[in-house]
């Protein structure tokens, strides 16, 4: 059996969320990088990112116009 969208897009945020966390502890213990030049703390920040921002796209709404005329042939709306 084939599982709703709606499903896989929130098994989707809780492993977001949770990859989430485990990045922030990680940052939070990492010892005192130089500004700029730790490469590794600057990837932790970078998945961070990423991942905050695939958050966000699975949670908010695209706005998706729809067409004036919905079937071939049809006369269009009027306003």
């Amino acid at each position: 059996m084939i599982e709703p969208y709606e499903t896989a897009v929130e098994d989707a945020l809780l492993t977001l969320r949770a990859a989430r966390r485990s990045l922030v502890n990680e940052i939070s213990a990492y010892p005192r990088p130089i500004s700029g030049c730790d490469a590794q703390f600057n990837h932790l920040l970078s998945d961070r990112t990423r991942i905050s921002d695939a958050i966000n796209a699975l949670q908010n709404q695209p706005f998706v116009p729809t067409p004036r005329v919905m079937e071939p042939g049809a006369a269009s709306e009027s306003r």
